[in-house]
């Protein structure tokens, strides 16, 4: 219950969707003659409001801290007995309709685990995630990268799939379960860099030590950092992915899902 109850809050609490919402109320509002006046205000102080935070780098700023939280892995030699692919870059239920992978913005997460695991051919892959979404929880996406993974010749006796976990926090413990890490081994963990603070965080918490492996960004860093976006929907997007990202950072030390509010290497 709490879980579904958290998405549906979230729904309605993204800014593009609140920004939307305000509009659609200001007009509502301006069909009463008596507060007319304070419902067009309203409605284009939002749209105004939507413009800037869509094409200026606000998204950016707001996403920046996190992907620049951890470096980009450099192999250093070590060997690395284990692979974690957290889910969240394949729409599951579009695939099962399919019969094939349909990715997302973050494919970059297979595609970066497909190249670790020729890169390690002696390390297990892990793969978490179940089904997760606003209004029921869908099919688990786990068992469709792994069919993937299988078809483009990765031996399905390394293997591992957990597809009971819905949140980040449940990615942690139930792949502990499943792993069952030994005291010396080495694993990495493959996530987008903006979702890998709070990713470390749960998997700290489950006392289960990785290493991040930091893909998919969304900013370009530097002086791409201060780029307006071309698009209004391609800045909210960001702005939405990076809200939603500081909101769970909170949300999950509140609750003592994590031991730090921000954590870092």
């Amino acid at each position: 219950m709490f879980y579904t109850l958290s998405k549906v809050a979230w729904f309605f609490a993204t800014p593009s969707n609140l920004l939307v919402s305000l509009i659609l109320l200001g007009l509502v509002i301006s069909l009463f003659k008596r507060v007319r006046p304070f419902g067009i205000g309203l409605s284009l102080a939002m749209t105004l409001t939507t413009m800037v935070l869509g094409l200026s780098p606000i998204a950016s700023y707001v996403l920046t801290p996190l992907e620049e939280r951890f470096a980009p892995f450099r192999d250093d030699g070590r060997p690395v007995d284990g692979i974690i692919l957290l889910g969240g870059s394949v729409e599951a239920a579009d695939s099962a309709a399919r019969g094939m992978i349909v990715s997302n913005e973050s494919a970059e997460r297979v595609l970066d685990t497909i190249q670790l695991a020729h890169r390690y051919p002696n390390a297990r892959i892990l793969i978490s995630g179940g089904g997760g979404t606003v209004f029921g929880d869908g099919a688990a996406e786990a068992p469709i990268i792994a069919a993937y993974l299988k078809s483009v010749g990765i031996d399905s006796a390394r293997i591992l799939i957990e597809d009971r976990s819905r949140t980040t926090a449940e990615n942690a413990t139930y792949s502990r379960e499943l792993a069952k890490p030994r005291e010396g081994e080495r694993w990495l963990l493959v996530t987008s860099a903006w979702h890998m603070p709070r990713a470390v965080g749960v998997f700290e918490k489950a006392e289960f030590p990785i290493t991040p492996y930091p893909v998919d960004f969304r900013t370009g860093g530097g002086r791409n950092t201060h780029r307006p976006f071309a698009f209004i929907s391609e800045g909210l997007r960001r702005l939405d992915l990076g809200s939603k990202e500081w909101a769970g950072l909170i949300g999950y030390y509140a609750t003592g899902r994590t031991g730090r509010i921000f954590p870092g290497p």
